[in-house]
């Protein structure tokens, strides 16, 4: 009897250890090689095509010739980011994973990559969530002779998605790594150089939102942003309000020698004008941003109620712990008085940008610590402003604004030196409606920030082994510190 009683519970634990050894068994692993030898595939795009959810594809080290396109769940895993080389050239994209054409695309992971000579991205995804692009190299792409800034909405002559999936991009046609209304992503550890620009999150197609942009080296872009979140107007409907950008965090990144012809930023947050865009609650946090066409970190919005026109939300972005140096003046509407470190600026939209907090960054090297023009308050608190110029300026008379109703806390800030704002080799301030007392009499972090060769403020030193949590543990801090 007590054996009897036994058997459905047996029962019910093969069918359990069935199922699972049978979800195990359906992932299988190709192979690529070059040659197609050993049973493995000749082309990428071959193992792709024969694979099924959830399968690894491990291509050997050699130059492939190609244009992937990813539309399921997999893992694509090179021998490494100097030995898997897939050469684009002629072709749109390097990889292309297509949740656009793939409705729910989730679970792509691609490592271990150089991508180079695509006429367009490198790298991109469209509508796709959970995808992890690790320790690659993203060079040498947009090779498209249309990289002319027009300011119109569409004109990347022969780019699959101009006007459709892809807008406002005349002057970079993507990028190296362009991420379209992507979601819970982690894009880690790539090298990204010679591409017009570094890395691009826009939102044509659906937001972009809880993307994780972490350790990657992006240097040498000419023409614009290391690191952009920008957005642009909806699939087919230019002038409606745009999905959004928010919810994402840039951390622990090196953002240097970008956007040096046209004008681009360490790490940009833009709306494009082309109806009521939304970049909001995002976090850029220890990253090194230096060198660059623009300021270290630039919040631009051009429209808004100035114009008559809905206001753009820029609202809630956190910048902290950065360390930020030499990078070049902002122009036209958001025009800084030189180098700039920082710029939150609303240009002659008269959008207010709310929620700003600026936070524990060291800035040196530029002839503007950190510029404002925004009809609304903007926090700025133990930063150290070792600039030796201007700490802190509304721009908002520079930029011929008509909304110059904002302000400025610049409390509890380190200016250079113990005296404060116009001290003996302090920075000092500019413009109306700024507070700056009291303010530090040390530096806001450590001593060693002062001496310009050492590279040992805390946004330089990455402990990776903090994982997710130095975010939290950041934040939890203080908020004021005397």
């Amino acid at each position: 009897m007590q054996i009897a009683r036994f058997r459905p519970l047996l029962a019910l634990c093969c069918v359990v250890l069935f199922s699972t050894l049978s979800q195990s068994a359906a992932a299988a692993t190709l192979c690529v090689n070059s040659a197609g030898s050993h049973g493995c595939f000749s082309s990428i795009q071959a193992a792709v095509s024969h694979a099924h959810a959830n399968d690894v594809i491990d291509v050997r080290a050699g130059t492939y010739k190609e244009d992937v396109v990813i539309g399921i769940p997999l893992s694509l895993i090179g021998a490494d980011d100097d030995s898997s080389i897939i050469d684009a050239t002629g072709f749109a994209h390097g990889i292309f994973v297509d949740g656009l054409d793939n409705s729910g695309l989730h679970n792509v992971t691609i490592a271990g990559f150089t991508v180079k000579n695509a006429l367009f991205e490198g790298i991109l995804v469209v509508s796709a969530s959970d995808v992890t692009i690790r320790d690659n190299r993203i060079v040498d792409n947009d090779k498209s002779s249309g990289l002319l800034f027009t300011g119109a909405p569409t004109g990347c002559p022969g780019q699959p998605g101009d006007g459709t999936y892809e807008n406002d991009e005349t002057s970079d046609c993507g990028g190296g790594l362009h991420l379209i209304g992507t979601v819970r992503s982690i894009v880690s550890g790539n090298r990204i150089t010679g591409n017009a620009d570094g890395i691009l999150i826009s939102d044509e197609t659906a937001e972009s939102r809880d993307n994780l942009l972490i350790h990657n080296t992006v240097k040498n872009n000419p023409l614009e942003c290391g690191i952009v979140l920008a957005s642009h107007p909806p699939m087919g409907s230019i002038g409606s309000p745009h999905h959004g950008i928010d919810h994402n965090t840039v951390a622990e990144n090196i953002s240097t020698d970008n956007g040096v012809q046209i004008g681009g930023a360490g790490v940009g947050l833009f709306s494009d004008g082309n109806g009521p865009g939304r970049v909001s609650d995002n976090v850029i946090i220890r990253n090194k941003l230096t060198g660059n066409g623009l300021g270290g970190v630039t919040l631009h919005t051009h429209v808004g109620p100035a114009f008559g026109a809905p206001a753009d939300n820029m609202d809630g972005n956190m910048i902290i712990a950065n360390f930020i140096a030499g990078n070049l003046a902002d122009s036209f509407d958001t025009a800084t008085p030189g180098r700039v470190g920082i710029n939150i600026n609303s240009g002659d939209g008269g959008s207010p940008v709310r929620g700003t907090v600026i936070s524990q960054n060291v800035i040196r090297d530029e002839d503007v610590d950190i510029a404002v023009n925004t009809p609304a308050e903007v926090d700025i608190h133990l930063n150290d402003l070792l600039g030796g110029k201007i700490g802190v300026v509304d721009v908002c008379a520079l930029d011929k604004s008509s909304a110059c109703t904002g302000s400025i806390d610049a409390t509890e800030n380190y200016w250079g030196c113990p005296a404060g704002p116009g001290g003996p080799e302090c920075t000092t301030t500019s413009g109306a409606a700024i507070r700056f007392t009291p303010w530090l009499q040390k530096p806001s972090d450590d001593d060693d920030d002062r001496d310009h060769d050492r590279q040992d403020h805390d946004a330089l030193n990455f402990n990776r082994a903090d994982g997710q949590h130095f975010v939290v543990l950041l934040l939890s801090k203080p908020a004021f510190r005397s």
